[in-house]
């Protein structure tokens, strides 16, 4: 939107199509994974419902199906080319991703698993749902703009780092059912390393951007906004703990929650 006037039912509406379908489809994506690895998750995450006992098989196909279902019917009764092209990929790329079957499975291998995360969230999400609010709600030509270039490029180097961090707390699980991740071929004290350099370099490059800008008020929030979470993410890694699996867990919602903080700062970036 370039302005509040833009600020519409319609708008409004638009966006609430995009997050709901968005968010059916992830939560199709996530069960799907717990299906397949449920062998596995009884090692690495013994509390996720499906290890635990606490859902039926039944039942986890029956939500995974169901969400899917809603995801495509709020897609298709959008009427949104881009939305629904979203959904599509990330349904296939998803199901990839899991399914154990000839050809699929990617999640075995780092380079594809990874690939497969960064995709969807870095790039098909920035794109898909510019495109949707741009073109199918606001009836606007599309044209890159500052903040959808640097969103791309900056969730790019998220995404790799979420799509690594998450096998850390797994590496036993992984191993003994032969996911070959990073963390398994490197050890889970590198990748974490290697995870805190991207992202304080991501902050690093996002704080340059924000310094570029010409009005005073985006470059005064883009620049703090940057610096406070990097600040925020350097104590907190000082205290990390590659054994201690509660704090591992715990840093993983941890950048998960920078993850969604960053959508307050890219607007700013003008």
């Amino acid at each position: 939107m370039k302005s509040l006037d833009d600020f519409t039912a319609t708008v409004l509406k638009g966006y609430l199509e995009a997050l709901a379908a968005a968010l059916c489809m992830n939560i199709y994506v996530v069960g799907l994974n717990q299906l397949y690895d449920i062998q596995i998750d009884k090692i690495n995450k013994p509390g996720l419902p499906l290890a635990a006992g606490e859902f039926s098989v039944a039942t986890g196909v029956f939500l995974v199906v169901t969400f899917l279902i809603m995801s495509f019917s709020i897609g298709i009764r959008s009427g949104s080319v881009p939305l629904m092209c979203a959904l599509v990929v990330s349904f296939l790329l998803g199901s990839a991703y899991s399914i154990e079957a000839p050809l699929l499975r990617w999640k075995r291998h780092a380079l594809l698993a990874a690939s497969c995360i960064l995709f969807v969230r870095a790039i098909l999400v920035q794109l898909a749902f510019f495109a949707h609010m741009q073109q199918h709600v606001l009836a606007r030509p599309l044209a890159a703009t500052k903040s959808l270039v640097f969103a791309t490029l900056f969730m790019c180097c998220f995404s790799a780092v979420i799509a690594l961090f998450k096998d850390i707390p797994d590496v036993d699980g992984d191993r003994d059912f032969g996911i070959q991740s990073l963390s398994v071929r490197l050890g889970p004290q590198r990748v974490y390393q290697l995870c805190i350099g991207i992202l304080l370099t991501a902050y690093g490059a996002a704080t340059v951007v924000g310094a570029s800008s010409t009005n005073l008020i985006q470059k005064i929030i883009t620049v703090f906004g940057h610096g406070l979470l990097a600040l925020t993410l350097w104590q907190r890694s000082r205290h990390f703990e590659v054994e201690n699996q509660a704090r591992v867990t715990s840093f993983y919602m941890f950048i998960w929650k920078l993850f969604y903080a960053e959508y307050f700062l890219i607007p700013f970036v003008q």
